[in-house]
């Protein structure tokens, strides 16, 4: 079981979320006494680390900046503060993502699980399969209906974040995280272009319409 360390000093959100990392399957572990943290990551061992940004005693970016130097835990900024500059500095020193308060949760465990699968922490299956069609990620090919593709870098990553969670709703922001990581700045229309080059790849497999855009929220299988 991955173990995910919850340093943050509201004791409501902090009781939410390790309620809610445990019942996805993971073991939380909550900082209380803000003295010492990284000597506490250490003794700890967490798989992946949240954190505030606003502690009492210490600033988070020092902290994170403090346990980058000695730990390559994974760590995801989560904190009110919105501004792009704490983004930028949080990023630039050793924060593996960044989201803002409040968080949409099914967002939140996305962010999670791909930081851990980034990270080693999650091993990822070879094969996707969902609605008939079948993706090799290793070998970047897609089949279906006794016919294949070839995929590129990017087709293969869109699809295995789809095929991961069909039937739910993936956001533009969610896949652009997904192909781009944390690159400052990726101009939008990217995506699209990415999407349209797939989904002319899926209409030769005789799946027409099998990504289906949801207007105003992502896309869906």
């Amino acid at each position: 079981m991955q173990k995910i360390m919850i340093i943050e000093d509201d004791p409501v959100i902090r009781d939410e979320l390790s309620l809610l990392l445990e019942n996805e399957g993971y073991a939380a572990c909550a900082v209380t006494d803000f003295t010492e943290i990284p000597l506490q990551v250490s003794d700890a061992a967490p798989d992946l680390i949240l954190l505030d940004l606003g502690l009492p005693g210490r600033d988070g970016l020092t902290l994170c900046a403090a346990i980058r130097r000695c730990s390559k835990i994974p760590i995801i900024i989560v904190t009110s503060r919105n501004s792009s500059a704490d983004e930028l500095r949080a990023l630039s020193l050793g924060g593996d993502d960044y989201i803002t308060k409040p968080y949409d949760i099914p967002v939140l465990l996305a962010r999670i699980r791909a930081v851990l699968r980034r990270c080693g922490g999650v091993p990822e299956p070879d094969i996707l399969e969902a609605n008939g069609l079948r993706v090799r990620l290793a070998r970047g090919e897609a089949s279906a209906n006794g016919k294949s593709a070839e995929l590129t870098r990017n087709e293969v990553q869109i699809l295995a974040c789809l095929l991961s969670r069909a039937g739910e709703i993936v956001s533009r922001a969610e896949l652009i995280d997904t192909l781009w990581e944390n690159q400052i700045y990726i101009d939008d229309n990217t995506l699209s272009v990415n999407m349209t080059r797939l989904r002319v790849k899926l209409d030769g497999l005789g799946l027409p319409g099998f990504i289906k855009t949801r207007r105003g929220m992502g896309y869906q299988l």
